[in-house]
């Protein structure tokens, strides 16, 4: 069994090693560090040389013009020889016994295999445990409304091993779209694409490992608060809503799955109204409409229903409810 680990880097000199050294030192021995340089203009690729050249069994090192996350995602995808994928961000880093720890579901042949992250510090101290279900296996469907109705990070790429075959076989791919000039992909990547290979797998458990630390760098809180950028991340989660109503038409699934997915897409970017000004959120909630997104909302009992009409008369009095 062999794991290929995909590693997107842009400008990542400084915290990529910390990224590269957490995988090899995995007590698991077939792995592929498939390191993608997304034109970054630092000294990126001098760390990637070396990497390649001190393990070249292990590190394949890949060029390509900056094209975003995703692109670079894609490229990684398109060299990868392992059974198993998985995408670790540069800056990230993963836990010593990740990978044997999951050894037995990947004997299994199981599509997708969920694990646990944690939010931590340059420092690596924790800041928070993104906790979720627990499950045996399952089908997509079954896992994705156990998912769902958990409120789980079920949309984070990072937290999954997927076999690549079920990967490749369903012609997944992050979407690549430059919509902005912030940005030279597509913001939002895991949200338009992980629920939908979520529905897909035939086959997935979720785990009780704690197997992925997202570090939480000084300078995140500062970018996170870059307006543009968060108008153009607002843009793209309807484009990303968009593709999915698109792409679930070509599906078989049930009704309740279908529900449940329009249901998660809609309230996270009703969410997304907050990050807006009062003209831009006037524009989006017109959007929002135009799509009658509003019908989404499911309804389990008389407190969601109030919600729900509170919802079609006035968007920004529910989102206070919330």
């Amino acid at each position: 069994m062999k794991i290929s680990v995909i590693i997107p880097v842009y400008n990542a000199e400084r915290t990529v090693i910390q990224t590269i050294e957490s995988v090899l030192k995995q007590n698991f021995s077939n792995i592929e560090i498939v390191l993608v340089n997304d034109g970054s203009k630092d000294n990126s690729q001098e760390v990637i040389d070396q990497y390649e050249k001190k393990y070249p069994d292990t590190v394949k090192g890949l060029q390509k013009e900056n094209g975003g996350l995703s692109s670079a995602r894609n490229y990684g995808v398109s060299y990868a020889t392992g059974d198993y994928l998985m995408f670790l961000d540069a800056g990230d880093y993963i836990e010593e016994n990740l990978f044997e720890t999951l050894k037995k579901e990947m004997d299994n042949q199981i599509d997708l295999i969920k694990f646990k992250m944690k939010t931590v510090t340059e420092e690596g101290k924790e800041i928070q445990k993104m906790d979720g279900p627990i499950f045996d296996l399952c089908s997509g469907e079954e896992a994705f409304q156990k998912l769902y109705a958990s409120d789980s990070y079920l949309e984070v790429a990072c937290i999954y091993l997927y076999r690549k075959e079920f990967f490749i076989k369903n012609s997944f791919e992050y979407n690549e779209t430059k919509y902005h000039d912030t940005y030279a992909g597509t913001y939002h990547e895991d949200f338009g694409l992980t629920p939908l290979v979520i529905i897909k797998a035939k086959s997935v458990v979720s785990t009780n490992v704690f197997g992925y630390n997202y570090v939480q760098d000084a300078g995140s809180i500062t970018r996170n608060k870059d307006y543009q950028k968060n108008l153009d991340r607002a843009q793209d989660l309807l484009v990303h809503y968009d593709n999915m109503i698109e792409t679930i038409k070509k599906y078989q699934i049930t009704k309740e799955t279908e529900e449940d997915l329009k249901s998660y897409y809609t309230n996270v970017i009703l969410l997304k109204i907050r990050d807006l000004n009062k003209e831009d959120a006037n524009s989006y909630i017109k959007e929002i409409k135009k799509r009658k997104m509003v019908r989404n909302i499911k309804i389990k009992n008389v407190k969601q229903l109030v919600k729900r009409i509170l919802l079609t008369i006035h968007i920004k009095c529910y989102l206070k409810l919330r």
